[in-house]
């Protein structure tokens, strides 16, 4: 059900005002400062991007000079990343399959960085499976860095206006029907999708069993997309909900290593 609404995503993603793909084509990157400044300098090194959509951000890595892998359920999203790759003749290379089933699509290989960002956990069921998964492309001394919407963002109804999930379901699955996309919310598409929400603490200690070691943990009171209701920019490149302001958190950012 969910490759199903991704590859319907992506057929209106990659038209959309939302990624611009005019802009990137002509030398943009897609990277948000939360994610630069986190990640680094990213020259000479192995990228593994899991859930990486069309395959914008790992492209984006490239041309930072990392030598990038990226991975996604979605067989379109992968289809239209390599053709993209190839039209701006950027060395990357896509795979299509299950994030759970990364370490064997990938032959064990491993990396210096595996990156994941932005709307990404809550179409996984388990983090235990998912950390282990990550845990085990990192090469020795590698770093995990994940920049998702905070937990507490999708316990709201899809007005904001009333708590309508757990923060933390335990696998429970949340079935939703939806219209358009967050990139063109009148997009004549019609999705049907499962959802899981999943605590910081969950995540914490799913990567904390798994065996590496968490070194950063930030939560940011904006968001760097203007994809919720009624958001204001200010200072730029910052987005909040008016009805909110600063009282709650929209994104988290984390980075964990796999010991040496």
């Amino acid at each position: 059900m969910n490759r199903a609404a991704w590859n319907e995503r992506t057929r209106v993603h990659v038209a959309s005002k939302f990624y611009d793909l005019a802009s990137f084509r002509a030398g943009a990157s897609s990277l948000k400062p939360i994610e630069l400044d986190q990640v680094g300098d990213v020259r000479g090194k192995t990228l593994l991007h899991l859930q990486c959509h069309f395959g914008q951000d790992t492209l984006s890595w490239a041309r930072q000079g990392a030598r990038v892998t990226g991975l996604d359920l979605s067989d379109e999203a992968i289809k239209a990343a390599r053709g993209l790759a190839e039209e701006l003749s950027l060395d990357a290379r896509f795979v299509e399959a299950n994030t759970y089933d990364a370490p064997a699509a990938l032959g064990g290989e491993t990396f210096d960085i595996v990156f994941t960002s932005y709307g990404v956990l809550g179409w996984l069921p388990d983090m235990g499976r998912w950390a282990r998964a990550a845990a085990a492309c990192l090469k020795p001394g590698g770093v995990l860095h994940l920049v998702e919407f905070h937990p507490v963002v999708w316990t709201f109804d899809d007005a904001f206006e009333h708590i309508a999930y757990a923060y933390d379901g335990q696998g429970e699955p949340i079935m939703t029907e939806q219209t358009g996309t967050y990139a063109d919310r009148s997009a004549p598409v019609k999705l049907q999708e499962v959802g899981f929400n999943h605590g910081i603490g969950t995540v914490v200690t799913a990567l904390l069993d798994a065996g590496l070691t968490l070194e950063r943990l930030h939560e940011f009171d904006w968001s760097p997309y203007d994809i919720f209701p009624d958001m204001e920019e200010g200072p730029a490149g910052q987005f909040r909900m008016k009805k909110f302001g600063r009282r709650i958190p929209l994104v988290y950012a984390l980075a964990a290593r796999r010991r040496a």
